[in-house]
């Protein structure tokens, strides 16, 4: 956890320049960092230590997602607290990964992360499942909320289809339902979060409409109603012979037995 810590401050300082004028920077930026650790803990997050099971590996990578969702943190952070939770092979494996990277220079993205452990941990066969199932996704009977969730992780399977903000946009509209496409066109959408944000407001919407007019058309028309009503009220009234018109009931009987 110290050498976790040591990493994280001295990445944070690299990105935000030297500080010397505000010597208690360094100390923040710390304390931040371990406040960050003791919240991703509190989640309790599986530990990892490898194994040819591509069952396990999605599962504790998905459960990872999950965490991360709900905090919040930056990608960078993501993966230094991911390959925090190795043990055993697994941390071996990333010691090797993570020598490459800085030889490298490989950003600490999600992206490549993901593209790593896939290589290592789910065989092509599952791969290429996963990546058939993430292009095929379609929201179809799914909320936006949910079609949003199956996105997000099937997308980590498949990083390349996702490499950037616009190809990730682009993809997520690809698969909303062809009403929701339509109203999505004219809008600029330059973040996911835009993008998802507007998705459900115009799914809120039509589904407000729908509700109106479903709730019209059950409301039974009032003139209509009032006529039969008064018609089934009263009597019916019998017709006399004659241009006269109707005549009540007792006059013709009255008629007939005087006869």
């Amino acid at each position: 956890m110290a050498d976790l810590l040591k990493q994280m401050v001295a990445q944070q300082g690299q990105s935000q320049g030297n500080n010397s004028e505000n010597p208690g920077s360094s100390r923040g930026n710390h304390e931040g960092v371990d406040r960050a650790l003791e919240r991703f803990q509190k989640c309790a997050p599986p530990k990892f230590i490898g194994g040819p099971n591509p069952d396990v590996a999605e599962g504790w990578l998905e459960r990872l997602l999950d965490i991360f969702a709900a905090l919040g943190y930056t990608e960078e952070r993501q993966v230094s607290y991911s390959t925090f939770q190795f043990e055993g092979p697994a941390r071996a494996w990333w010691n090797v990964v993570k020598a490459k990277w800085e030889r490298e220079r490989t950003p600490w993205t999600w992206i490549n992360f993901t593209r790593e452990f896939n290589e290592k941990y789910l065989p092509p066969m599952v791969q290429e499942k996963r990546e058939d199932d993430f292009i095929r996704l379609r929201q179809g009977a799914l909320s936006v909320a949910e079609y949003e969730t199956q996105f997000t992780k099937l997308s980590h399977f498949a990083p390349d289809l996702v490499l950037t903000e616009q190809k990730r946009i682009r993809r997520f509209v690809q698969g909303l339902n062809v009403e929701i496409q339509e109203a999505l066109t004219a809008a600029q959408l330059n973040t996911f979060s835009q993008a998802l944000e507007k998705a459900q407001r115009i799914e809120t919407a039509r589904s407000q409409v729908k509700a109106f007019h479903d709730k019209k058309r059950r409301q039974p028309c009032t003139g209509n109603s009032n006529v039969g009503q008064s018609s089934r009220n009263e009597p019916p009234t019998k017709m006399g012979r004659g241009a006269g018109g109707p005549r009540p009931a007792g006059t013709s009987n009255q008629r007939i037995a005087g006869r």
